[in-house]
C-alpha cells in the first residue's frame, strides 16, 4: 500500500501523515525531508542553489525512488504533483489524497508555521493569501485529480482529518 498525500503548502500533509501512517501501521515520508537528506541541503538552500527548475528535477528524482516503496505514507511537497509526470506516477502507483483548505485558512497557517518556505518569503497576510489564490489556480488541475478529496474551510482537528480518509 502506497498512500500520497498532495495539497498546497500548509494543508497538513506532514502532520496528517504521520498520524495517518500510525493509524494504519505503515511508514511515513516526507519527501521534503527525504529531497534534504539526499542532497545534504535544506530546501532553501536547493532553490537557492539550483532555482526552482533544478529543485523541481531533484524532486521528481525523488519522487520516482520513493515511489518503490511498500506500505507507505508520502507527504509530497506542494508543487510536486505539478510538475513532470508526476502526478501521472502517483496516480499508476498509489491512492492519492488531496488535502484542500481555503487560501485564508492555508495563509494563516504558513505565517505560523516556523518552516522557512522559498516561495512565500517576506509576503504580508494579504499578499500571501493572493499569492496562494493565484497558485492553486493553476496547480488545482493536478490537485484535483486525486483519488480523495478533503476539503476544510476551517481548521479541522488531526483526528478529524484522519478518520475522514478512509483506506481500502
Amino acid at each position: 500500500m502506497r498512500i500520497y498525500l498532495i495539497g498546497y503548502m500548509g494543508s497538513g500533509k506532514s502532520t496528517v501523515g504521520k498520524k495517518l501512517a500510525a493509524a494504519y501501521s505503515l511508514q511515513f515520508l516526507d519527501l521534503d525531508a527525504y529531497i534534504e537528506k539526499r542532497n545534504f541541503k535544506t530546501i532553501p538552500e536547493l532553490f537557492a542553489n539550483l532555482g526552482e527548475e533544478g529543485f523541481r528535477k531533484a524532486e521528481q528524482k525523488a519522487l520516482h525512488e520513493v515511489s518503490e516503496y511498500e506500505d507507505i505514507v508520502i507527504a509530497t511537497g506542494g508543487g510536486a504533483p505539478c510538475f513532470f509526470d508526476n502526478m501521472d506516477l502517483i496516480k499508476r502507483t498509489g491512492k492519492s489524497v488531496y488535502l484542500r483548505g481555503t487560501p485564508r485558512i492555508l495563509a494563516e497557517r504558513l505565517l505560523q508555521s516556523k518552516t522557512e518556505r522559498p516561495l512565500i518569503k517576506g509576503k504580508s497576510e494579504e499578499e500571501l493569501i493572493t499569492f496562494i489564490h493565484e497558485t492553486l489556480a493553476k496547480r488545482e488541475k493536478w490537485y484535483m485529480q486525486a483519488d480523495v478529496i478533503l476539503d476544510f474551510d476551517r481548521d479541522l482537528a488531526i483526528d478529524e482529518v484522519v478518520d475522514a480518509i478512509v483506506i481500502n
